[in-house]
């Protein structure tokens, strides 16, 4: 590059934000290029979402090896080869990767930089020795896995999800410290793949969604064998015997449990170290990249998006960070980022999907102006026809029939949340679901049927009943 050449966009990051929004600028025609130090797709592709339900597929399919007997077919026990299993994940990622390719980005017109970028001031990113110098900046180096202060840890060997990809070997028994969406649905998969789980969580497993849908998946995980102990205190970690010794406490109680591996899923920290912020005149903490309602840092011309700022950090939280920053950095829109319809889903079995408000919160916010509905899977026909009747949908109404939340525990829960999505992006009322036509027999047929139960009351009170007898006397 000419040292006279100015990009228009310097992207720091080379995950799914990243790619989305280099993509996305040079197809529109600026100048872009997109420094990245590790793997092209970042942690989605290569240690988080591809992987996890890669392997969570597998174990699916192991455990429904063993549940034919319902349908009249016999049980038989699954012969799990694990190394193919780990050759099934590397599979599935290297089908995707070509999407996300240094090759695949050049042919759009955006130059690739593979090495760490600091910034030198708040108009130039040194790269591999090249002086990258933009009319925009935008970080987005996603996070990492969280390590715990825990005594002892750090002389032990353990798994983060960076990591236990790469293994070869089915566990004889996995621990795992942290019973959120990581360590639910990693726990779930192995078992099912012939390991032992433990689940040791600090507060409560899942705390972050409702916990009338979390207890359906909590004594699903049982049900397959997990232990799940919530409400621990872990003092130290210790290497024995080949194996790992956790020390903790429950209720009061010194206790000790033994495993053969150890993955620490404890949540993640914003990558912020190493880039020079100071020089740029960026703001951070160990928490992330303090940003506007326009993604915009301290310095109005250096951007930050997804798992770097904080808060949500999901792959689609990302996504939807490029289009905002795109509008901002390229068009100059004053596009604001809401995230007050940000949906989340825990792929464990049954799914765990969850937007806007649950009931708590909406509890908080609107008093008893609310109507909390449900409706459960065992009152769906598909559900019955499948044996999958365990779970329900749950959603949270306002004044004038305004959606306020929606939690959904239920196979593919993930995939029947997304009309509450758009209806509540776009302002629809109940009666928009109740309104529609559900094909039959689907799964998707409960978001009709809890939106109908708006209605129920009304439509089947005593004052109906008066109208419906009095239209009748004019024959």
């Amino acid at each position: 590059m000419a040292k006279d050449e100015f990009l228009d966009l310097c992207i720091i990051g080379a995950g799914s934000g990243g790619l989305a929004l280099a993509a996305g600028a040079a197809q529109m025609g600026a100048r872009v290029a997109l420094v990245e130090k590790g793997r092209m797709g970042g942690d989605c592709l290569n240690y988080g979402c591809v992987p996890s339900k890669a392997l969570i597929a597998a174990g699916k399919h192991a455990h429904n090896m063993g549940g034919g007997g319902v349908f009249g077919i016999a049980p038989q026990a699954a012969e799990v080869n694990f190394p193919e299993v780990a050759a099934h994940v590397r599979g599935v990622i290297e089908a995707i990767a070509p999407h996300d390719s240094q090759e695949r980005f050049e042919s759009l017109g955006v130059r690739v930089v593979r090495a760490p970028a600091r910034f030198l001031s708040g108009e130039v990113v040194e790269a591999s020795g090249a002086q990258l110098r933009a009319r925009r900046f935008v970080i987005a180096t996603g996070s990492s896995p969280g390590v715990p202060p825990i005594a002892g840890l750090d002389s032990v060997p353990f798994f983060t999800n960076e990591t236990i990809f790469e293994n070869q070997q089915c566990p004889r028994h996995l621990l795992v410290i942290g019973g959120g969406p990581i360590g639910m649905e990693l726990a779930q998969a192995h078992r099912r793949l012939g390991a032992q789980v433990s689940v040791l969580e600090m507060f409560q497993a899942l705390t972050k969604d409702d916990a009338e849908l979390t207890s359906v998946v909590k004594h699903s995980l049982k049900a397959d064998g997990v232990m799940i102990r919530e409400g621990v205190g872990i003092e130290r970690v210790d290497a024995k015997d080949g194996g790992i010794v956790i020390r903790l406490r429950q209720n009061g109680e010194a206790q000790e449990i033994s495993g053969s591996h150890l993955l620490v899923a404890a949540g993640r920290r914003p990558n912020v170290a190493g880039l020079d912020l100071e020089k740029a005149g960026v703001d951070y903490s160990p928490k992330g990249i303090p940003v506007d309602a326009r993604l915009r840092t301290s310095n109005k011309r250096i951007f930050a998006m997804g798992d770097v700022i904080g808060g949500l950090q999901f792959t689609h939280v990302a996504g939807y960070h490029a289009g905002i920053v795109i509008r901002n950095a390229l068009l100059r829109i004053p596009a604001r980022a809401n995230h007050a319809v940000v949906p989340w889903v825990t792929y464990t079995d049954p799914e765990l999907a969850h937007v806007g408000l649950d009931e708590a919160q909406a509890r908080k916010f609107h008093g008893d102006a609310i109507r909390v509905l449900r409706w459960s899977m065992a009152e769906n026909d598909r559900a019955q026809a499948e044996r999958r009747t365990e779970g329900m949908a749950k959603a949270v109404v306002g004044k004038g029939g305004r959606i306020l939340g929606v939690s959904i525990v239920a196979p593919h829960a993930g995939d029947l949340l997304q009309p509450w999505i758009l209806a509540m992006s776009r302002g629809l009322k109940i009666g928009a679901m109740a309104g529609f036509i559900a094909p039959y027999p689907t799964l998707g047929e409960i978001n009709k049927r809890i939106a109908g139960a708006y209605y129920t009351d009304r439509l089947f009170s005593p004052f109906m009943k008066r109208i419906v007898r009095l239209l009748a006397a004019f024959g």
